[in-house]
């Protein structure tokens, strides 16, 4: 194997910074690379730290070998440098490693391109072994920071290969990845329901919908791949989250990737039990959406399959999330202070178990050990220092967590731990849940806090199980975490949050005055709990004297010993059997009671506000229950019901909470929370003021939601009440109360707990672990009061009678406590006993007993002398003598000692064998008639005690410390603690001698209990199962019975009576008919070979009648039956409870009818019943899933009901005939008469195979029998017929509105000719039909009269209420099979195609009977058929791609043939136009199921399903409504309309009279006149209103005529159908609506008829020319130099929606009139629809974009005039828009040309063809106003494609120029360019109009020339002048001579 490890380049920064850069090396032609890692300016290269591997197998390396190591960038894929390092040196030494440096690159030119790469090289020869210390895994190589997030920013695709990746190899492999989807926590949003989407690749796959933002799912999914590892690896696992009820663009969560590469390249090749960080991918800002548990594996061939997933020790919290780059995170630190704690245990007792005898441990050594407190979170564990062993250990010390918010992690865990103890004393856990808010509680103005608790006590406990290592990973855990069992002390915290940054050190000491601060928030007073136990019952065998005691916290605890002994246990008593199943306490009329004192932090007022929230929950819970049994919305029940809700509920809104004012101990949590209660009470209110009743069922839901995220109170300093249940010494079930739920208030009942002086019912449990609902240790009634400050509650329990657990729940199931290992169960769970309210408030008076048992013992033959220990109680522990027994302090003894009466026959005895029981051994079992091997014996001793005076306080609560001496050990009083010392001898007889409390009573009434148990239903069968042998066990107090067992059924009908006399009930029959005993009653599935298994349980309250003569019989009512918390069926039952007489007979009620060897149901108690027959319809079965690995072959079909069933025969070859041979059943059952009260009729699928083996295979129940129910009517079906003259048909009346709507235009257009007529009804295809019966008259055309009317569903056929579901004929139910558990999807495994009829019989047996329901069967083999789908458009698509449209295609699926081609999609829109016709074949019914899905086509991601919707094709064909073909409004032979079916109308109607057993119609010769049940018709009456247009093409009278009675008989219409699109990952939200219909040609019935042509309108080619002739009175924008106004005039066109396309004529320059010339042609080419008169424009939006956008546009000729500027931007002078088709009529003269509007339509010009004129143009001034600008004279003219082929002309002038030849246009001299032609421009410009000008101009310069010379002349004339004066004129003639004579010289 050679390694190479990449380190990282060196490069210089400004030149490659910013590239991605990656490592290839290549040997022996293998090249690996490295991941791709950008370059940052600020460093100088890419590091990789990635190891490379090639496995060299049999080939070492030599001398040769080299490694070839390029840098390449990702990009441009180009190489930027290379270097060859030779592995001699390692081939030489193979145990060294090659370390490589600064390696210089070079370029291609093998120059140095100025960087350098550093890498390490290692070699194992083959058959060289590496060591591995054990326990050491391999290192993952290349898994950077960025790698480790599972999402690589930088580019996809790019992994870390690990040796093992490499060893792979490039060849297709096979490869399996798994996904497991566990739970989520902290999702974001208010009231979701989140389902979580997976996707494998391009496979996708999704969850079941959960509620809330924590749920738990635990499903798997699976997908297999072939491919080679590198395609593999660079695919990716998408794991989105999303919101059902959100529409879809609001419906994302959050979402995670992942690569398979990342996943294979883990330990083991999976990531267990990670935390994915959720982002939403738009809003990154908005920081993490929630967190979602995953276990990811992908396993290849020849890997090892990973083990459960079970989170890596260690990495708890933080370090199993899996963060995603790029999103922000919100950390914050935790301040955690520690300050002390209380009531620790002592080390002798450390390490003792809840289950072992409360006896003191051995003593262990005397060395002192330190105590500290571990705190943990998410993955983070602080420790504070340690202190001295002692009871209240101080630590005074603050930590520091960082966290980040929100945190996956819930709970901040704390344990005291023990330096010489492996456990932790006791644990304690703060829910950041319960102490914190985001927000999202409710919807509206609820803001949240941050985390915050205290100064609090937290109270910690011990269990056998410790806290989870991951916090509450199910349901499970949430309410195991809660269930320890052992107080272990308290300690005294605070919590806050700060969101800045931690302190360096994670551990502070907490000053002195913040430690003093806390005494104002623990203020301590004294708390009384009371409690007396009725009964004790459902116990299982135990051996051994049993008791019940009662503590909270420490007291009352006898094993503990730092506080005083109070009387907190009830005397020992051994169990009887009930002589059923269970066991009882034999207490008759002496009711044990208990009373515990203690002290404790006052923290009423926030249990008093959690006691209220709790109170309006459970309230709102009862009418909301209430609400849901009405039925029917519109019964003044409902009314009633939801009046009481919404005004209950809005006065509990009202009342205001608990205040927190004047309150010196109140919290900034309890200020948190209070704001939090009282914004959603406020919010909770207005909205129930403006609710509506028709969503105020799901509005209430809500509510308790919302309610219960804010009916919690984390600080809770007083510990729960525990009940233990004692066998001997050892703790064996215990129940837990919790303190709120019997805290007595002073604010009155409202903030009272819900268990304050109220009888309850508790069901113990067992503290080793879970165990079976059923088998709970023991039943317990008990009244608790609670004394405050010497305050009682009310003494008389109130009217309302409450029934939960002990967690406030109803029924709460035990499956969730496992079996310990190495333990088994010793018995059935059982439930605890009653216990009511020992005190009367207004006697206060009790009484104690005081006993003490005297034993002798004797040797054989000798006589009875003391034993050695000669006193004890009844367990046998040693006691002083009576005499020496003192009376407790503030009482005194009432009468002296007296032996206790053990029975009536020793109350004969007299002196010293009074009262004597015997036993062969101190220890056995005493009887009471000596025997001779009787070695021991005793006899009890007692004396009762009453107060010494009155006192306010109650008088039991002075039993504390009842021997007059104090303990020394810890004396509480109010606000102090001090520590206490080992036990003294005083303290062990305190605990020994503590008095026992019982309540006498002294006149105790017989009763009788009658059961009346009459039915169940939808009972869940055992695991594994498909049906049961279910019994009902019913118990109440100490008696049990049980009922007969019905074999193999869910759906028992038992019908018994279970009758209880001589119930021997204490106390006074008022009260007991206040609050009367709970009936338990229990559901157990019979097995005869072991134990019956639990099914479920309800605790029923009897009715009490305590005067029988005045008796109102009950009513049976269906009572729930919940197993695991969840509910498992309904028992219909009714229990009652008579008062009898003294001498035993109940007032001479009779018993119950006796009837097969038990007792049944009374008369005037069970339902009414009636003789019904209920018809079945067996058609088939489809779809059966296989059974045990072998399919179904030879099933049949059972259906019972009542307790009668029926079996159809086999149908015995599934795959190829899968209708039932006999289709037909009937039962005659006797059903009550109320429906409430009908039994289930339940469906059986049994497989017949080899060995007389005859599995169920799936099963189904119908629990409502109404839709079912019919009454029979003899000579079939009514048809309503309209009677001759007075109505007329339905086709008649839509066309006659039709006429008088459409038919009308043709009237008002006799001009248009015949041809015309012609023309335009050619032009009319199915889409004007379609467009038409949509309203849309602007597409469907004008010829609406001639077309025939077309049927519009807005649903899909089914949901017509006409059609009934198109299940008339035969229902689709679904069969089931196994165990269904609560809660969770129903496993389908087939479906059965039938139907029923259930009808009353004639009591008189007779009576003739009445006539069958299914008579007129279609033959049920198997056929051929053709299926037609049309698939006309789609609207309301979701978008799918990022530009906000989608480009979807259609996927047919029938049976195992698909159509549908993924290029046929319409690209850029969500409302395509299909048009599509698909043509299949099927076989009916194997084929029955027509899928019809849209896909969004997409280039690189796979095509994303956007939605489907499924038909089934069989209910299509056998409905009685003939859905199979609609039935077309009329009969024409040809044309649009053809008739399509494949039979004609008159044989349609025959075979309608024959299904439905009416008379054959008779028909005139003409066919004009029938005959038909009784009644004659004429066609005339039918086709009155019809017009003209609409009667061409049709067929005979005869068939037109039957055709009209067809449509009287509500069949299916020639239609289309509206079909709601759904998808998987939302399948209750539609994605949008498909219009479509489908045809079905059965082969039988003859060939088909021809197909309807529904292909899109495609646009007809259209040359529109333009021939822009002349302008006049153009606007004149400029000013010439010469001050004249001018325009350079040209004319722009182009047509609308193409403007890129426009054209323009020359030039007319110069035109300073506003006329110009251009003869100039526009030519412009359309795509034209004309009967909608749009234009088709496809075309592409942006550049970039792959699929042109299709855009309709009314067709308009836009046309703008303009002035042309060369060395600036052109100016608008006017334009002119012409709709081409309403083309305003133009104007023949110029003149007439104006903006005045004309009263004509205007002209089409595609009729028109030609138009020639002036029309004006319009310019607009800033206020909008319109003047005129100009005027064009145009001539237009649209051809045809064909003719402009025919007809060709040129743009411009250009050639050809034709049709009409356009010469050039005449315009004036001075239209020229003035730069072009100098000359022309003075012409024209200047001399024109200014000669005169130029002229003067001139000869005012040749007199200024003149003038010049005279002047320049002047002088030298005159200087002659003066020289020589009378020369001047011969100076001048000789002037010639000189000058020659002087050139001479």
């Amino acid at each position: 194997m050679l390694h190479l490890v990449v380190v990282s380049a060196c490069l210089p920064p400004p030149k490659f910074a910013g590239l991605d850069l990656f490592a290839t090396a290549g040997f022996r032609g293998v090249t690996r690379s490295t991941r791709v890692v950008q370059v940052v300016q600020e460093e100088n290269g890419p590091m990789w730290n990635e190891t490379l591997a090639w496995p060299l197998g049999d080939q070492p390396l030599n001398a040769t070998s080299a490694l070839d190591i390029h840098l390449r960038e990702l990009d441009q894929e180009r190489d930027l440098g290379s270097v060859t390092v030779p592995l001699v040196f390692l081939a030489t030494k193979p145990s060294h490693v090659l370390t490589l440096k600064d390696l210089p690159l070079l370029d291609s030119d093998r120059q140095p391109m100025g960087g350098t790469i550093s890498v390490n090289a290692s070699y194992i020869p083959p058959g060289h072994k590496i060591f591995r210390e054990p326990g050491k895994q391999e290192a993952k190589w290349g898994v950077g920071p960025a790698r480790a997030t599972g999402m690589d920013h930088r580019r996809p695709g790019f992994h870390s290969p690990t040796s093992r990746r490499q060893e792979l190899g490039d060849k297709q492999q096979d490869f399996q990845v798994r996904v497991r989807v566990i739970e989520a926590r902290q999702l974001q949003g208010n009231n979701i329901r989140p389902v979580v989407k997976v996707f494998i690749g391009e496979h996708m796959f999704r969850t079941r919908i959960k509620t809330g933002n924590n749920p738990y799912f635990n499903e798997v999914f699976l997908q297999s791949f072939h491919e080679t590892p590198a395609q593999l690896f660079d695919e990716t696992i998408t794991i989105q989250v999303l919101n059902s009820r959100a529409i879809r663009a609001n419906s994302m969560i959050g979402m995670f990737k992942l690569e398979f590469g990342r996943v294979y390249s883990s330990p083991g090749h999976a990531l267990n039990c990670k935390w994915l960080s959720l982002y939403h991918p738009d809003h990154l800002g908005t920081g993490l959406r929630g967190y979602l548990q995953v276990s990811l594996c992908v396993l290849g061939a020849g890997d090892p399959p990973p083990g459960p997933d079970k989170p890596a020790e260690g990495k708890d919290g933080e370090a199993a999330v899996l963060k995603s780059p790029g999103v922000p995170v919100c950390m914050a630190t935790f301040q955690l202070c520690v300050y002390r704690a209380e009531d620790l245990p002592q080390p002798e007792y450390i390490g003792q178990s809840p289950s072992q005898p409360l006896l003191p441990a051995q003593p262990q050594d005397s060395g002192v050990a330190g105590l500290c407190v571990e705190v943990s979170f998410a993955g983070k564990t602080l420790r504070t220092r340690s202190t001295p062993r002692q009871d209240n250990p101080v630590w005074n010390m603050a930590l520091f967590l960082p966290v980040q918010l929100p945190s996956v992690c819930d709970t901040i865990k704390l344990a005291v731990l023990s330096g010489d103890q492996p456990e932790a004393l006791g644990t304690a856990a703060i829910r950041l849940s319960q102490v914190s808010s985001v927000g999202t509680e409710a919807e509206g103005d609820f803001g949240g806090f941050l985390p915050c608790f205290g100064p609090s006590f937290l109270t910690l406990h011990k269990c056998l199980r410790d806290l989870p290592s991951q916090p509450d990973t199910q349901e499970a855990h949430k309410a195991g975490s809660g269930d320890a069992v052992t107080y272990c002390g308290r300690i005294l915290v605070e919590l806050s949050t700060s969101m800045e940054a931690p302190p360096i050190q994670e551990m502070q000491e907490i000053p002195d005055d913040a430690v003093a601060r806390l005494e104002r928030y623990l203020p301590r007073q004294k708390y009384g709990l009371c409690a007396i136990f009725y009964s004790a019952t459902m116990l299982p065998q135990l051996t051994g004297l049993l008791r019940l005691q009662v503590s909270m916290g420490h007291y009352g605890d006898n094993t503990e010993h730092s506080c005083k002994p109070v009387p907190s246990s009830t005397p020992y008593s051994q169990a009887v059997y009930d002589g059923n199943r269970y066991h009882y306490l034999p207490w008759y009329d002496t009711k044990p009671a208990v009373a515990v004192t203690s002290f404790w932090e006052n923290v009423g007022y926030r249990l008093d506000a959690l006691n209220a929230l709790q109170a309006m929950r459970d309230r709102l819970k009862q009418n909301l229950e209430a609400l849901c049994t009405v039925k029917t919305p519109d019964s003044p029940a409902w009314t009633h019901a939801s009046k009481k809700l919404l005004e209950e509920l809005l006065e509990d809104c009202r009342k205001p909470l608990p205040d927190l004012e004047g309150r010196v101990t109140a919290t900034i949590l309890d200020q948190r929370l209070r704001e939090q209660r009282v914004r959603l009470l406020r919010r909770v209110a207005r909205c129930a003021e403006k609710l509506g009743a028709e969503a105020l069922v799901a509005q209430a839901q809500d509510w308790l939601q919302q309610l219960a995220a804010v009916a919690h109170e984390p600080q809770v300093s007083i510990p729960d009440v525990m009940i233990w249940l004692l066998c001997g010494e050892q703790r064996v079930a215990y129940a837990r109360v919790p303190a709120r739920a019997v805290l007595f208030s002073k604010a009155g009942p409202r903030t009272c707990g819900r268990l304050c002086g109220k009888t309850h019912t508790l069901f113990l449990k067992n503290p080793q672990g879970a165990g079976q609902d059923e088998a709970g240790q023991g039943q317990l009634r008990y009244e608790n009061q609670v004394k405050e400050l010497g305050k009682w509650g009310p003494g008389e329990p109130p009217d309302a009678f409450w029934f939960s657990d002990i967690t406030g729940r109803l029924g709460l199931p035990m499956d969730r406590f496992q079996l310990p290992r190495g333990w088994r169960w010793a018995g059935d769970w059982a439930v605890e006993p009653q216990r009511r309210l020992l005190l009367d408030a207004e006697t206060n008076r009790s009484e104690v007993l005081e006993e003490v048992y005297e034993q002798e013992n004797r040797p054989p033959g000798q006589d009875w002398a003391p034993a050695p220990v000669p006193h004890t109680n009844a367990a046998g522990v040693p006691m002083p003598p009576k005499e020496q027994v003192a009376c407790p302090r503030g009482w005194t003894v009432e009468d002296d000692w007296h032996v206790e009466h053990v029975s009536e026959e020793a109350a004969a005895l007299e002196n010293e064998d009074y009262g004597w029981e015997y036993s062969a051994e101190p220890d056995g079992k005493f009887h009471l008639h000596a025997q001779s091997n009787d070695e021991y014996r005793r006899r009890c001793w007692h004396r009762r005690l009453v107060p010494a005076r009155a006192s306010r306080v109650a008088s039991i609560f002075l039993l504390e410390g009842s021997l007059g001496t104090e303990p020394t050990g810890k004396a509480v009083e109010t606000g102090s603690s001090e520590v206490g010392t080992p036990q003294s001898p005083s303290q062990t007889l305190l605990q020994l001698h503590t008095p026992l409390i019982v309540c006498i009573f002294p006149h105790p009434t017989y009763y009788q209990l009658r059961c009346y148990i009459y039915q169940a239903r939808d009972l869940l069968p055992g695991s594994g199962k498909t049906a049961a042998d279910p019994f009902a066990h019913v118990a109440f107090l100490h008696v049990s019975q049980h009922t007969w067992t019905v074999p193999d059924t869910l759906h028992p009908a038992w019908d018994q009576t279970l009758l209880f006399r001589r119930l021997l009930l204490y106390g006074d029959p008022k009260a007991l008919a206040r609050d009367p005993p709970v009936v338990v009653l229990e559901i157990f599935d019979q097995d005869v070979g072991g134990q019956d298994e639990f099914l479920g349980r309800n605790m029923c309250q009897p009715t009490v009648c305590l005067q029988p003569s005045v008796r109102r019989p009950p009513r049976l009512r269906w009572f729930p039956i919940t197993c695991r918390q969840q509910q498992a069926g309904e028992v219909l039952a009714a229990f009652e409870l008579l008062l009898e007489t003294e001498d035993g007979a109940p007032s001479r009620l009779p018993p119950p009818p006796w009837r097969d060897g038990h007792h049944i149901t009374p008369a005037e108690i069970r339902p009414a019943v009636r003789p019904m027959a209920i018809e079945v319809l067996a058609w088939g079965l489809r779809g059966l899933a296989s059974f045990k690995l072998l399919p179904v072959g030879c099933p049949a079909l059972t259906v019972e009901c009542g307790g009668v069933s029926t079996t159809t025969a086999p149908i015995r070859d599934l795959q190829h005939h899968p209708n039932f041979p006999q289709n037909v059943l009937l039962l005659r059952v006797v059903l009550p008469v109320d429906d409430d009260y009908a039994p289930a009729l339940e469906l059986k699928v049994i497989d017949y195979r080899d060995f007389g083996y005859q599995p169920v295979v799936g099963q189904s129940c119908l629990r409502d029998l109404r839709p079912f129910l019919c009454q029979p009517q003899p000579g079939g079906l009514h048809l309503h017929l309209p009677p001759r003259g007075k109505s007329k048909g339905w086709i008649a009346k839509v066309l006659s509105r039709v006429a008088k709507r459409t038919w009308g235009r043709w009237v008002l257009r006799p001009e248009q000719a015949d041809g015309a007529e012609e023309e335009e009804e050619a032009e009319a295809d199915w889409w004007s039909r379609f467009y038409a019966a949509t309203g849309d008259l602007t597409k469907s055309g004008e010829a609406v009269a001639a077309l025939d009317p077309l049927q519009i569903y807005n649903c899909e056929l089914e949901a017509v209420k006409q059609f009934e579901g198109l299940q008339d004929f035969c229902q689709t139910f679904p069969l089931y099979r196994g165990c269904t558990e609560p809660g969770d999807d129903p496993l389908v495994v087939g479906e059965f195609k039938g139907l029923f009829r259930i009808y009353p019989l004639p009591e008189d047996p007779g009576a003739p009977l009445p006539p069958r329901q299914f008579q007129e069967l279609p033959p049920s083999q198997p056929q051929d058929c053709l299926v037609r789908v049309y698939v006309v458009r789609a609207f309301n698509l979701p978008p799918k791609d990022r530009n906000g449209l989608c480009d979807p295609y259609i996927r047919v699926t029938l049976g195992q043939m698909k159509l549908g081609d993924r290029d046929d999609y319409v690209a850029n829109t969500l409302e395509p136009i299909f048009g599509r016709l698909f043509e299949l074949s099927c076989h009916l019914p194997l084929d029955k199921d027509l899928c019809v899905a849209l896909l969004d086509r997409d280039m690189v991601q796979p095509d994303q399903p956007i939605g489907a919707t499924t038909i089934d094709l069989e209910n299509r064909l056998l409905s009685r409504h003939r859905a199979h073909c609609g039935l077309a409004p009329t009969y024409r032979l040809s044309g649009l309309g053809q008739w399509r079916d494949q039979m004609p109308p008159t044989q349609v109607l025959e075979e309608l009279c024959r299904a439905r057993g009416l008379v054959l119609p008779e028909f005139s010769e003409d066919g004009r006149q029938v005959g038909f049940l009784g009644r004659s018709f004429l066609l005339a009456d039918f086709e009155r209103a019809v017009p003209a247009p609409a009667l061409r093409y049709l067929g005979p009278p005869r068939e037109r005529l039957a055709l009209h009675l067809l449509h009287t008989c509500d069949l299916v219409p020639e239609h289309v159908e509206t079909r709601p699109l759904y998808s998987p990952t939302q399948p209750d939200i539609p994605q949008g609506k498909l219009q479509m219909w489908v045809d079905i040609f059965p082969e039988s019935l003859g060939p088909p008829g021809p197909y309807v042509d529904i292909i899109p309108r495609k646009p007809k080619q259209y040359e529109l020319r333009c021939i822009v002739w002349n302008t006049c009175e153009v606007e004149l924008e400029e000013t010439n130099i010469m001050g004249e106004h001018m325009s350079d005039i040209y004319v722009k066109g182009w047509l609308d929606g193409q403007e890129d396309a426009r054209q323009r004529t020359d030039v007319h320059y110069r035109s300073l009139g506003g006329e110009g010339s251009f003869n100039w042609r526009f030519v412009f080419t359309l795509d034209y629809l004309p009967l909608e008169g749009v234009c088709v424009l496809p075309r592409k939006e942006h550049l970039w974009s792959l699929d042109e956008t299709v855009l309709k546009l009314p067709p308009k000729l836009v046309l703008q005039v303009w002035d042309n500027d060369k060395f600036s931007a052109d100016d608008f002078l006017g334009a002119l828009e012409l709709p081409l088709t309403q083309v305003p009529r133009p104007a023949q003269r110029p003149r007439d040309c104006t903006l005045r509007p004309s009263r004509d339509p205007g002209t089409n010009l595609f009729r028109q063809r030609s138009l020639h004129g002036w029309w004006p143009c319009a310019s607009y001034n800033k206020a909008g106003h319109p003047h005129l600008a100009g005027k064009l004279e145009l001539t237009l003219e649209l051809l045809p494609a064909k003719e402009a082929e025919e007809r060709p002309v040129g743009r411009g002038r250009e050639e050809p120029n034709m049709y009409p030849t356009l010469q050039p246009p005449v315009r004036p001299e001075t239209s020229f360019l003035w730069f072009t032609a100098p000359l022309k421009t003075l012409r024209h410009i200047v001399w024109r109009r200014n000669r005169w000008r130029v002229l003067g101009g001139l000869a005012l310069l040749l007199l200024a020339l003149l003038l010049t010379s005279f002047v320049y002349a002047s002088p030298r004339y005159l200087a002659m002048k003066l020289i020589n004066p009378f020369q001047s004129t011969h100076s001048f003639g000789s002037l010639k001579p000189v000058l020659g004579s002087s050139g001479q010289h």
